[in-house]
C-alpha cells in the first residue's frame, strides 16, 4: 500500500547550536565553502540585482531543504556573471529520521495477528522488513509506520544534485534560448565555475559543464587571461584573480569606486553632482571595471529647460549631471565607462559627439513645439485613444475638467476653481509634443513650461507641471493647491474610470498603476491636511463617466462607489501602517466606523493617531475589556430600549455610571467638535472604574424585566458612546 503521510525529522542540530557531549566538550562542526560562477552575455542592467536577490533567496532556501548548516550566503554580480558565495557550510548533511504512516492496524493483520497484502506491499515498499514496522496510536486509531534512518550526504553529492535545479529556477523578465536545449535565461550562458572545497562540482546546465575556469574583462583582461580563461581555486583566490583580469565582482565595491570618482571629478569641474540614485544603480550594474569620465557640451544648450538637458543625458546615454550651489545645471557630464585606455580623450570625445547630437534633436522638438500653443493641441486630443473602454485623450480631460471643479469647489473660492478648470482643460496637451514623444517621463513638467510659455498663470502652469506628482509611492508631492487638486482629479478619474469597466487590480495584478495612484491620493488628502469628502468626489467621477456614457462592466455589483471607497481604505491602511506604524485594529476600528456617505481622511487620520497614542496607557486594555463585555450584552440581548429611568436603579454602581456617562457626554462632545480627539479619548477612559464597579456589582439580566431591560438600556448608552468614536469591538487586547 502506498504510503499516506511522510515525515522527516532532523538528527543534527541547526548550524546555531551544538550538541552537548556529556563527557567532553562538544565537536565543532567541519565546514568548507560554495563557489558558484553563472559567465553570461551582456545582461541587461535591470536584470542583475533582481537575479541577485532571487540566487541569495533560493540558495538559503535550497541549503535549509537539504539539511545542510550554513554561515554566510552572499551574491556578487556584473553585467557577465551572477555569483553565489557560501562561507562556513557544512561538509555532511544532517542525517535525519524518516517516518511514513501505512495502513491501519485493522488492515494490516488478519484475525491471526499475520501481516496481510496491504501490510506486506507496505513494507517492501518503504524497503524494511515486517517485523521492523511500528504500530502508533493516533487520533484516527493505530495504524502502522515505517521508521527508517537517513544518514547525510557528504557536502558535495547534495550540491551535485541540486545545483542544477536551483539555476533552472532564476526567472527574468525576459528570457531567450539560445542552443538546442530549449533553456531559458537572460542571456546565453558561457561558462559554469563551480566548487566546493577547492573541488569542482561536476554539474551541467544548458549542456555547460562546470569547471574551475573563470573569464577577465572582455577587453582589458585579454592582456593577462588566456582564451580558456584563468583558474580559480577558492573564494579568495577568485575574487584576487578576477580583479587582477580587470573585473571587480562585488558590486558594493564598484559602487563605492564610482561614487568617489564622480565626486572627484564633480569637485574639479567645480560643481555638484545631481543625486540620481536610479542612473547610480545603471552604472554599478553596467560595467566591470568602473573609470569616470568628465565631458562637455556647448553652453548654448543651457537656454534650454534644464530637465530636457538632464533627461537627454540620463535616457539616452546614462550620463550624470552637474549643476553648481544654485541648482543651475553646468554645460559638463559624467560618463561611467568600462573601459581604461592609454588616452581617454578618444572616449570622452566620442561621449561628446553622440551627446551634441542628442542635444540637437532634443532643441529642435523644443524650438518646434512652441509655435503651437497647448490650448490649440486639445481639439488634436480626439484622434488620440486614452483606453479602448474609456474613450479618447479628449473625453479623459473633460472628466478631469469636470472633476477638477468638483475637487476645486470643496478646497477652495472661485479662483481656484478658475484656475484648476483653466489647468485640467491643458493638462494632457503636452502629450501630442515631440519633446515629450521623444522623452515620455517629461509629460507635465513639460506642459508647465509650455504653458508658462504661452502666458498661462503661475496657478495655471504649477498645476499642470506638478499634476503627476508624485510619480512614486514615496515621491514628492505637488507644491500648490491647484496642484494638489488636478492631481487628485486624474487620479479619482482613473480609479473610477477603469472600476466602471471591470479592470480592477487583483492580486499582483496591477497594470494602470491605481494602487499607487490610490496611494497618492491618500496622501496628498492627508499630508497635506485637505478637508475633502472623498465619498462625493468618487460619486461625482461615477456620475461624470456615466454622462459621457461609458459602459458599465458586466460584472454585476462590481466596480461601484463601494468598491472604489473599500479599495482606498485598502490604501490608507497601506500607508498608515508602512509610513506611520498604526496598529491594524486601531485603523480597522477607525474605518469601520467611517460614514461612508461622508468621507475625510484627513479626520479619520487624526482619530487613527489619537487612538494609536493612547492604546499604551495602562488603564486602556482592561478598559476594553469592560467595554466589549457591555458591547456584547446589547449586541445579543433583546430589550424594549427606552430612555435610562434613574427610579429602576437598585445598585449604587447604577446610579454611578448613569452619571458618569450625563457628566462626560458634554465634555466629550466638545472634543469631538473641536477635533480634540486625544481629549475626547481621555473622558473615554476616565470611564473604565464606574464600568468596571458596575460589572462588579450589579447582575444585568435581573429578574424584574423592567430592571433588566433598564440595566441594557445603561449599558447601551456606554456603548453608543464609546462608538460613535470609533469601532472599539476590533481593538485587539494583549493575551485575548
Amino acid at each position: 500500500m502506498p504510503s499516506k503521510k511522510t515525515k522527516t525529522k532532523t538528527v543534527s542540530r541547526s548550524k546555531t547550536s551544538a550538541v552537548p557531549s556529556r563527557t567532553k566538550a562538544a565537536k565543532v562542526p567541519a565546514t568548507t565553502e560554495l563557489l558558484l560562477e553563472i559567465g553570461t552575455e551582456e545582461l541587461p542592467y535591470q536584470f542583475v540585482a533582481p537575479a541577485l536577490r532571487a540566487l541569495q533567496q533560493g540558495t538559503e532556501t535550497l541549503l535549509k531543504d537539504s539539511r545542510l548548516t550554513y554561515g554566510a550566503v552572499r551574491t556578487m554580480g556584473t553585467p557577465r556573471r551572477l555569483v553565489l558565495l557560501v562561507e562556513g557550510l557544512a561538509k555532511q548533511q544532517a542525517s535525519a529520521v524518516k517516518e511514513a504512516m501505512g495502513p491501519s492496524k485493522a488492515v494490516a493483520f488478519d484475525q491471526s495477528g499475520q501481516p496481510t497484502r496491504a501490510a506486506i506491499g507496505f513494507a517492501a515498499g518503504q524497503g524494511i522488513a515486517i517485523e521492523d514496522l511500528q504500530v502508533r496510536q493516533t487520533p484516527k486509531g493505530e495504524y502502522l509506520f515505517a521508521v527508517k534512518q537517513e544518514k547525510g550526504q557528504a557536502v558535495a553529492a547534495v550540491l551535485t544534485q541540486a545545483l542544477p535545479q536551483l539555476l533552472a529556477k532564476l526567472s527574468f523578465p525576459k528570457a531567450m534560448q539560445w542552443n538546442q536545449t530549449g533553456v531559458r535565461f537572460a542571456r546565453p550562458v558561457r561558462w559554469l565555475v563551480s566548487l566546493c572545497g577547492g573541488k569542482v562540482l561536476p554539474i551541467e546546465f544548458a549542456k555547460i559543464k562546470a569547471g574551475n575556469l573563470s573569464q577577465g574583462h572582455r577587453v582589458l583582461g585579454a592582456k593577462v587571461t588566456s582564451p580558456k580563461g584563468f583558474a580559480v581555486k577558492s573564494i579568495v583566490h577568485y575574487l584576487k584573480e578576477t580583479e587582477r583580469h580587470s573585473v571587480i565582482v562585488d558590486q558594493d565595491r564598484r559602487r563605492a569606486i564610482i561614487l568617489e570618482q564622480l565626486a572627484s571629478l564633480a569637485k574639479s569641474a567645480r560643481g555638484h553632482l545631481h543625486q540620481d540614485d536610479e542612473l547610480l544603480e545603471q552604472a554599478v550594474y553596467m560595467v566591470e571595471s568602473p573609470l569616470t569620465i568628465l565631458g562637455s557640451f556647448k553652453p548654448h544648450y543651457l537656454a534650454l529647460p534644464k530637465e530636457i538637458l538632464m533627461t537627454s543625458m540620463k535616457e539616452h546615454q546614462g550620463y550624470f549631471s552637474l549643476v553648481d550651489a544654485k541648482g543651475a545645471l553646468l554645460p559638463n557630464f559624467l560618463a561611467v565607462t568600462n573601459m581604461k585606455l592609454s588616452n581617454m580623450q578618444l572616449i570622452r570625445e566620442g561621449n561628446e559627439r553622440v551627446l551634441s547630437a542628442r542635444l540637437a534633436d532634443a532643441k529642435f522638438f523644443f524650438d518646434e513645439d512652441r509655435k503651437t500653443s497647448l490650448a490649440d493641441r486639445v481639439a488634436k486630443q480626439l484622434a488620440v485613444t486614452f483606453h479602448q473602454k474609456l474613450g479618447s485623450l479628449h473625453q479623459k480631460t473633460q472628466r478631469v475638467v469636470a472633476m477638477a471643479a468638483h475637487v476645486a469647489g470643496q478646497l477652495g473660492d472661485d479662483q481656484l476653481i478658475h484656475d484648476c478648470r483653466r489647468a485640467a482643460e491643458l493638462s494632457k496637451a503636452d502629450l501630442l509634443t515631440g519633446i515629450v514623444g521623444e522623452f515620455p517621463t517629461l509629460q507635465g513638467i513639460m506642459g508647465g513650461e509650455y504653458a508658462k510659455h504661452d502666458g498661462e498663470s503661475a496657478a495655471v502652469s504649477a498645476a499642470v507641471r506638478e499634476q503627476y506628482l508624485p510619480r512614486a509611492m514615496e515621491g514628492e508631492l505637488p507644491e500648490s493647491l491647484a496642484g494638489k487638486v488636478l492631481s487628485l482629479a486624474d487620479r479619482l478619474d482613473s480609479i473610477a474610470g477603469f472600476f466602471l469597466v471591470g479592470l480592477i487590480p487583483s492580486g499582483s495584478e496591477d497594470p494602470f498603476a491605481l494602487r499607487r495612484h490610490a496611494t497618492a491620493i491618500v496622501r496628498i488628502l492627508i499630508e497635506s491636511r485637505l478637508r475633502l469628502n472623498l465619498a462625493q468626489a468618487v460619486r461625482t467621477a461615477q456620475d461624470v463617466l456615466a454622462g459621457q456614457n461609458v459602459t458599465a462592466s458586466p460584472q454585476s455589483g462590481k466596480g461601484g462607489a463601494p468598491d472604489v471607497i473599500a479599495f482606498l481604505f485598502e490604501r490608507v491602511r497601506f500607508y498608515g501602517k508602512s509610513a506611520h506604524q498604526l496598529r491594524d485594529d486601531v485603523m480597522e476600528a477607525v474605518l469601520k466606523s467611517a460614514d461612508r456617505q461622508s468621507i475625510d481622511l484627513t479626520d479619520l487620520f487624526d482619530k487613527m493617531q489619537s487612538l494609536q497614542r493612547i492604546t499604551v496607557r495602562a488603564e486602556f486594555d482592561p478598559l476594553i475589556v469592560g467595554f466589549k463585555r457591555a458591547h456584547r450584552l446589547t449586541e445579543k440581548e433583546q430589550w424594549d430600549r427606552k430612555p435610562v429611568e434613574s427610579g429602576l436603579f437598585r445598585e449604587a454602581a447604577e446610579s454611578a455610571l448613569y452619571e458618569t456617562v450625563q457628566t462626560s457626554h458634554a465634555a466629550y462632545a466638545a472634543a469631538m467638535r473641536s477635533g480634540e480627539y486625544g481629549q475626547a479619548l481621555d473622558v473615554l477612559v476616565r470611564m473604565k472604574g464606574p464600568i468596571d464597579d458596575f460589572f462588579n456589582a450589579v447582575m444585568v439580566n435581573a429578574d424584574d424585566p423592567a430592571v433588566r431591560g433598564n440595566r441594557l438600556s445603561l449599558l447601551k448608552t456606554v456603548d453608543d458612546l464609546f462608538m460613535s468614536f470609533a469601532d472599539f469591538s476590533q481593538i485587539m487586547v494583549q493575551g485575548t
